[in-house]
C-alpha cells in the first residue's frame, strides 16, 4: 500500500536487473540502461498498449544499449514491437535511441523545443571546442589548466551517442492529453533542467511520469552554456516546481528518470524548490567581492567538486550567479583576468 502521510517513500526498493523488468501497475513496466558516468543509469519505462508498447526514453545510443533493448523486447516485452517512442527531453540519456526505434518502425513524440534542440545539437558535431565556446568558459571563469586542455580535445557532441533524428515527429503540448498504456495522462511541461520537459499525469489512477523533472534524492543539473550563455534556468526551475505544487499529492507513485520510483511529491517539491534557495543564500553571502562562477563551487554545492563533475558543477553555478544578477541581488564587472565577477548588491 502507498503511504499518505507526506513522507518519502520508495515501493520497490531494488531497481531492476540488467535487461530484466519490474511491473509497477497494469501494463506499466520499469527497466534501466546504464550510463558511462557518476550517475550511471537512466530509467525507461514501456507502457503496454496492447498491439505494441509505448516506451518513455531511451538510454544512449551505444552497442551495449541496443543489445539490453533487444534482450528486453525479447523478454518482459514479450516479442510486441515498439510502436511509439516518448521522450521527456531532449538530453542524450532519454532521446538517444529514439532514432534506432523509428527506424524500425516507431513513431515519435517529444516537446517541440526537445525536437529542435536534439536534432540541432546532433548535426552539431565539432571536433575541438568553437571559439564561442571556449571564450564562454573563460567568461565563467573555468580553470586555466582545464581550459587549455579541453581547447585542444573532442568536447563532448550529441552525435556520439544520440542516433540520427528524423524529419518528422508528433508534437506533446503543455495541457493536452496522450492515451498510454490503457489510461489518459495530462501533459505537463516543466522548465530548468531542460527547455520543454514533458511530465504525464494519470487520469486514471495515481501514476505520474515525472522524467528529470521530478527525481527523488538528487537535484538535476540546472545548467547554463554557450547556446544561452544568459539564461537563467533557476528562474525557470522554481516556477516549475511551484506550478506542480497545485497538482501534487502524497499518494501520486512518480515514476522518474533516474533513482527509484517514490511517493510523497508535495515534500519532494518543496524539498527541490528550498535546495535551490539554500544554494543562492549561500552564494549571495560568498559574494563579498567580484567572484567567478569557477570559485563558486563550495557554496553552491556545500562540497569539493571532483574532476569528472567539474564540468556540470561550472554550467550550474553560472546559472545560480545568472540568476543573482538578473534578479538584482548581485552585478557583474568583466574583471582583469578575462572572466565574469559577480558580487552581491548592498545597501
Amino acid at each position: 500500500m502507498l503511504q499518505t502521510d507526506g513522507g518519502i517513500r520508495y515501493p520497490h526498493p531494488t531497481p531492476p536487473a540488467e535487461g530484466e523488468a519490474i511491473t509497477l501497475a497494469p501494463g506499466v513496466l520499469w527497466m534501466q540502461l546504464p550510463l558511462p558516468m557518476a550517475l550511471d543509469h537512466v530509467n525507461v519505462y514501456a507502457l503496454d498498449d496492447g498491439d505494441g508498447w509505448t516506451i518513455i526514453d531511451t538510454g544512449f545510443a551505444s552497442k551495449r544499449g541496443r543489445a539490453i533493448w533487444e534482450k528486453l523486447l525479447a523478454g518482459p516485452m514479450q516479442g510486441r514491437p515498439v510502436t511509439r517512442v516518448v521522450v521527456t527531453h531532449h538530453h542524450p540519456d532519454h532521446v538517444g535511441l529514439a532514432g534506432w526505434f523509428i527506424a524500425r518502425g516507431a513513431s515519435l513524440h517529444m516537446p517541440r523545443t526537445g525536437w529542435l534542440m536534439a536534432r540541432m545539437l546532433t548535426l552539431d558535431a565539432q571536433a575541438v571546442p568553437n571559439a564561442e565556446a571556449l571564450a564562454f568558459y573563460k567568461l565563467a571563469g573555468m580553470d586555466a589548466a582545464v581550459l587549455e586542455k579541453r581547447s585542444k580535445e573532442r568536447p563532448f557532441n550529441f552525435a556520439d551517442c544520440v542516433a540520427p533524428l528524423p524529419l518528422g515527429y508528433t508534437r506533446l503540448i503543455d495541457g493536452e492529453t496522450i492515451r498510454m498504456g490503457g489510461r489518459i495522462w495530462d501533459i505537463r511541461m516543466g522548465d530548468g533542467h531542460a527547455p520543454e520537459h514533458a511530465t504525464f499525469w494519470s487520469r486514471d489512477d495515481n501514476l505520474v511520469i515525472g522524467g528529470d523533472q521530478l527525481l527523488p534524492s538528487i537535484s538535476p543539473n540546472l545548467g547554463v552554456y554557450p547556446t544561452e550563455p544568459d539564461a537563467d534556468p533557476v528562474s525557470d526551475w522554481l516556477r516549475s516546481c511551484e506550478k506542480f505544487q497545485s497538482d501534487a499529492r502524497n499518494d501520486h507513485f512518480v515514476l522518474g528518470g533516474h533513482k527509484l520510483p517514490f511517493t510523497g511529491l508535495p515534500l519532494r517539491l518543496r524539498q527541490l524548490i528550498d535546495n535551490h534557495h539554500g544554494a543562492l543564500d549561500r552564494l549571495i553571502g560568498f559574494l563579498d567581492a567580484p567572484r567567478s562562477a569557477g570559485e563558486c563551487f563550495l557554496p553552491v554545492f556545500k562540497r569539493e567538486v571532483a574532476a569528472a563533475e567539474y564540468g556540470l558543477a561550472l554550467v550550474e553555478a553560472v546559472a545560480h550567479l545568472n540568476h543573482l544578477q538578473q534578479t538584482g541581488r548581485a552585478t557583474r564587472v568583466l574583471r582583469e583576468d578575462g572572466a565574469w565577477g559577480f558580487q552581491r548588491v548592498t545597501d
